[in-house]
């Protein structure tokens, strides 16, 4: 019984407070007029310098439905293979003209699981085009940290899981202006307790390609 009591304790200490145990980095990005920004990205770089290795195996996917890239904004570690499914019922020409990753997947047809892949071995911003549909456009932003989170509709982005230490986090988005590209602080996160980071931040208006008419629902395309 006693036994049992000591291995309950050594768990609990284990998970609330002890070694191993993880903190969540939270952050809200607003811009200038205070809206909360959706798609900007918060990275979290340890100032020690210490970092592992992206998994080889990792794969993400980039989806394209209704003639959109899905999503808008993905963010990924330096050697981490995307692939491109198509689940329109057309086809689509993929393609990147960025320094990070230059790439094309000729027309193809529909199609799901592990396709194209292709992997991102250096950092930067890859925007993704489609040759037949001038308005999809898309953005990979890779960095060199595993600890990274993306805001939802309501400007809040969480990086679970971070070890207790000294971070360099900073806010990158595909809009951002460049007097606001170097937002940036230092936080540092002590073992049990959450952090908070929060970013205001200038964003420039950007002019879309108009969506072809009758461009959504189905439709199938030669």
């Amino acid at each position: 019984m006693k036994r049992l009591a000591f291995t309950v304790v050594i768990l609990y200490y284990l998970l609330l407070g002890g070694v191993g145990y993880c903190q969540d980095l939270i952050s809200e990005v607003k811009d200038n007029d205070g809206n909360m920004v959706e798609y900007a990205v918060i990275t979290a770089i340890p100032r020690s310098g210490e970092v592992k290795k992206a998994d080889k195996e990792i794969i993400s996917v980039i989806d394209q439905v209704d003639k959109t890239f899905i999503d808008f904004v993905t963010p990924i570690m330096v050697g981490t293979t995307l692939s491109f499914p198509n689940s329109d019922k057309i086809r689509h020409h993929v393609y990147s003209l960025s320094e990070a990753k230059k790439f094309e997947i000729p027309l193809y047809p529909p199609g799901k699981g592990k396709v194209n892949p292709v992997t991102f071995d250096k950092p930067g911003v890859v925007v993704l085009g489609c040759n037949i549909h001038d308005w999809m456009k898309a953005y990979i932003y890779i960095v060199e940290t595993p600890f990274f989170a993306k805001t939802d509709k309501g400007g809040k982005a969480i990086i679970k899981n971070i070890p207790a230490g000294e971070y360099k986090v900073e806010v990158w988005h595909p809009h951002i202006k460049k007097s606001s590209a170097s937002v940036k602080e230092t936080v540092v996160i002590s073992k049990g307790s959450d952090m908070k980071a929060d970013f205001a931040i200038e964003l420039k208006k950007v002019l879309s390609v108009r969506r072809a008419p009758g461009s959504l629902g189905g439709g199938v395309y030669p």
